[in-house]
């Protein structure tokens, strides 16, 4: 299967006041991301609140983005769900729309406790939609997963045959390697965090990955693989400082997904508020966080429109 280069975005979903989706702009969110280096998207997520989405939503969203993304973009679909069922419609619905990927991580109910059910799980995902490159989402911190991932590459091993990889949001670098090179590098490692980008680029492996920050920091990551490819480590690592000093800042304000959704406000699209359960921010934390971003000039370097 084909191995994705660069970095693809997990974007947020736009919400209206009243807490309905607004797929209005979407269009201009695809065309930002684009602009700024991302090779595709990665929707319905944890950036994008998908579990908080109904199937209809979660599908309609699917449509927009492929309606609005440039030629050769990739939408892949994150269709995971408690319901495996209801997996298999979106995965379906992915091959109807054209998507060029799906991808699931683990339900957070119930728990997951034993690689053999993972890779069950995966199977009766990934054969709804046979066409498309399923990759696992390991995200062990949203849905306490925390099983070995190699283990679950020897087991879909000539048992899933659309099985492309995984999606790798975890702090085992070590782990992440065994993985890339499990079979001489025979399944796709998306690294999945940004604060560690560098590394996975220093130990030969990291072709592509998915990150969440790169809704607004995408330059900046970007310029990390750019740097790499040109042999400029000090650039490089420049770039990945930076790229932490924002994370840092995210931190306080509840991570990525709140806090990072309000720093597209800050750039200049509003995507509105999170869904309940997700404690939002107030207007004063709004005001604090940009005053740390000002700080790290974080305004003159962020995704530009």
């Amino acid at each position: 299967m084909e191995k994705i280069k660069g970095l693809i975005d997990a974007p947020f979903t736009p919400f209206y006041k009243n807490g309905e989706v607004n797929y209005e702009p979407i269009e201009i969110y695809a065309k930002l991301l684009a602009k700024n280096g991302l090779k595709g998207v990665f929707i319905n997520g944890s950036s994008g609140e998908g579990y908080l989405l109904t199937e209809d939503e979660r599908m309609r969203l699917a449509e927009r983005w492929m309606e609005v993304v440039p030629k050769d973009f990739k939408v892949i679909v994150h269709v995971g769900s408690t319901c495996v069922k209801s997996s298999r419609k979106l995965a379906e619905h992915a091959v109807q729309i054209g998507a060029w990927g799906i991808g699931a991580m683990a339900s957070p109910f119930p728990k997951v406790n034993r690689v053999e059910e993972l890779a069950a799980y995966c199977e009766r995902i990934a054969s709804g939609a046979p066409e498309l490159p399923f990759y696992y989402y390991h995200i062990p911190a949203f849905n306490g997963a925390y099983l070995p991932m190699i283990e679950l590459l020897k087991t879909v091993d000539g048992r899933i045959p659309n099985f492309a990889g995984i999606k790798y949001t975890y702090e085992s670098l070590y782990e992440y390697n065994q993985c890339r090179l499990y079979k001489n590098g025979k399944y796709d490692m998306l690294h999945g965090q940004d604060e560690t980008l560098l590394p996975c680029l220093a130990m030969g492996g990291a072709q592509g990955g998915i990150g969440g920050t790169t809704n607004y920091n995408g330059k900046v990551l970007t310029g990390i693989l750019e740097a790499w490819a040109k042999g400029d480590l000090a650039t490089a690592r420049e770039l990945q400082n930076f790229a932490q000093e924002v994370i840092n800042v995210i931190c306080h304000y509840r991570g990525n997904i709140v806090g990072g959704k309000r720093i597209m406000k800050l750039i200049g699209l509003d995507l509105g508020n999170n869904r309940t359960p997700f404690q939002n921010m107030t207007d004063a934390e709004e005001q604090a966080m940009k005053m740390e971003l000002e700080a790290i000039h974080f305004f003159e370097r962020c995704n530009q429109f």
